[in-house]
């Protein structure tokens, strides 16, 4: 869906390559059995990184060579359905479909058009998806709805707006396979949830600031032309990296399992990496690259 959250594949090693691809063609597989094929396009590398955080780490992943319709001629390796994986699709399920609700009601009819027609594919998918997820659909509901009515306010702030995307991210924490991770998760997820919703609104906020479309970092610095001041721009990267160093620090408190290596790369190098991209003014380019990919 934003695809800020994935390793820096030139410092991961061969092996640990190869699992998280594992994992991600695992959760392509997960969406196509609990939602149907087009439901692959859900597909990101977000949720990719949320089911190797819900992982139940005393279990190692178990793998199947299986048909993969980007590549028909070639089997690949990929991770055995599982709860988690199950999970994971239907909670991409959910927040797909809202962000698509929201995208409706941002836009004009002509202009919306495709998102009104995926909105109305994807409903059968949602209901379901809510049904075995009845808590992260509220969660998602009261969230977005409140952050709605925060657009709508002159003075809402980037830190309000920002709490209200974070406790959707929080509330994935909330069937961790074990409860006693379920406290460093749940700030490790808040503190996504922050960073994402940040970076997205810098990624975003050129467009916006065109458009006359509300834009958080709008009410909290003063863009001229969509672009930030340096000293502003300074501001704002301090403040994503406090939330990098709070998913850290909350991220060492986990217990080591099969996913620990990849995701201490995506956390400390992947991050970071994206947050640069985005602050030198290339982020949105490669995200409509990777959805035309994906």
């Amino acid at each position: 869906m934003f695809g800020y959250i994935r390793p820096l594949k030139d410092e991961l090693k061969v092996r640990e390559f190869e699992q998280f691809k594992a994992c991600y063609c695992g959760l392509c597989r997960a969406l196509k059995k609990e939602y149907g094929q087009f439901s692959r396009f859900l597909l990101t590398y977000d949720f990719t990184f949320l089911a190797m955080l819900l992982w139940d780490g005393r279990e190692e992943p178990k793998t199947v060579s299986a048909r993969c319709p980007a590549s028909p001629v070639r089997r690949k390796t990929a991770c055995e359905l599982s709860p988690v994986l199950a999970r994971c699709a239907g909670y991409s399920v959910i927040l797909s479909w809202w962000k698509l609700k929201d995208t409706v009601d941002d836009e004009g009819f002509f202009t919306s058009l495709k998102d009104r027609f995926l909105l109305l594919f994807y409903k059968r998918q949602y209901k379901k998806a809510s049904r075995l997820y009845p808590d992260f659909k509220e969660a998602v509901s009261e969230n977005l709805s409140a952050l709605r009515q925060l657009e709508g306010q002159p003075g809402a702030t980037m830190d309000a707006c920002a709490d209200r995307f974070a406790r959707i991210t929080r509330a994935m924490a909330a069937d961790a396979a074990q409860p006693e991770i379920r406290r460093p998760l749940e700030q490790l997820l808040y503190h996504t949830g922050r960073f994402i919703y940040l970076l997205d609104a810098l990624d975003d906020l050129p467009e916006d600031v065109a458009r006359g479309r509300f834009n958080p970092l709008v009410g909290r610095f003063d863009p001229e032309g969509g672009r930030l001041s340096e000293k502003d721009s300074a501001a704002l990267k301090e403040t994503l990296e406090h939330s990098g160093r709070l998913i850290g620090a909350a991220f060492e408190l986990l217990p080591v399992g099969a996913w620990t290596e990849i995701l201490k790369n995506i956390i400390y190098l992947g991050m970071p990496q994206a947050l640069n991209r985005v602050f030198a003014g290339t982020g949105d380019v490669n995200r409509r690259r990777r959805r035309a990919k994906h």
